[in-house]
């Protein structure tokens, strides 16, 4: 069997087993055809099976010619691991090579996030005069109030929101579904939307239970969400480089600096891993940090 038999396989396992999105089962692939080009440049004819530490070694040190970043090369490890494990998983393979590789060290970014205040400005700077302005209101207290990713967001359902127990049903990565808390604030936003403004829009066909739609009653793009992030940032005179996403990381953020416990926010944002939630228990310690250097009397 050759490499392209095995990255047939190694694709429907990370479609159905792992229930990934394309994107990801993309970048999963995209990890194993590198080595499969260093060989190729290499002159070597290896077989998966045949791979050993020294060829994966050698490998990471022609990536690392490149000037590829820490965070990249570890990338490329970590989706050769999965193909490893997937070779093992399916008794192709009795020893994996892999085993010993290690990710180069990467230094975790602490991400963007806005206070209550720049949050307060933003929603502040809404045109409440217009549809779209209600409709992007009640919008960022979706994403502030729930964590939503952006694709989640678009992809948010009428048939998915429980008033009654203050939840909405979210469809995340891979298809995976999680209830979130729906809070006061966010949930009267988005009555006030459905009665007054999404009542008196023509709904396309195959939009009906969108809950997010343009003038043209079509769903919102994730470029239109974007662009309305950047522009009311702009009226709200916020230097800070964000996105979407950053509503989610304040969302994260509060929460952990307001004493919620990890496992729940966890939950809340979807995330697989709790090592992906951690990050926020760091910009809580850097949070108490600054409180500290500019409060005590120590320190001044």
């Amino acid at each position: 069997m050759n490499w392209k038999s095995y990255l047939h396989g190694y694709h429907s396992y990370l479609r159905l087993e792992k229930s990934l999105s394309q994107n990801s089962i993309e970048a999963y692939l995209h990890d194993v055809e590198k080595l499969i080009q260093y060989f190729g440049q290499q002159g070597k004819i290896v077989a998966p099976g045949q791979v050993t530490l020294k060829d994966l070694q050698d490998f990471l040190q022609w990536i690392n010619g490149f000037g590829m970043t820490a965070t990249s090369q570890a990338r490329i490890v970590s989706g050769l691991k999965g193909f490893y494990k997937y070779l093992l998983l399916e008794n192709i393979i009795q020893k994996d090579p892999t085993e010993l590789i290690e990710s180069p060290r990467t230094m975790r970014k602490l991400p963007v996030f806005l206070s209550v205040g720049e949050i307060n400005d933003m929603v502040a700077a809404i045109d409440l005069s217009t549809p779209e302005g209600k409709r992007n209101k009640a919008i960022l207290e979706v994403m502030y109030g729930c964590g939503l990713r952006v694709s989640e967001l678009v992809g948010l359902r009428i048939t998915n929101l429980y008033f009654n127990e203050g939840f909405i049903k979210v469809v995340g990565k891979g298809n995976k579904e999680r209830l979130v808390p729906l809070g006061s604030m966010a949930q009267s936003e988005i009555i006030y939307y459905m009665k007054e403004i999404r009542s008196g829009i023509s709904i396309r066909a195959g939009n009906d239970d969108i809950l997010f739609l343009n003038r043209r009653g079509s769903k919102l793009s994730r470029v239109m969400i974007f662009n309305i992030i950047k522009t009311l940032a702009l009226k709200a005179g916020i230097k800070k480089t964000i996105s979407p996403h950053t509503f989610r990381h304040s969302f994260a953020t509060h929460l952990v600096e307001g004493g919620a416990d990890l496992r729940a926010v966890q939950e809340m944002l979807g995330h697989e891993s709790i090592t992906t939630t951690e990050i926020y228990t760091h910009l809580d310690r850097e949070y108490l940090r600054s409180t500290i250097i500019q409060f005590h009397p120590r320190n001044k």
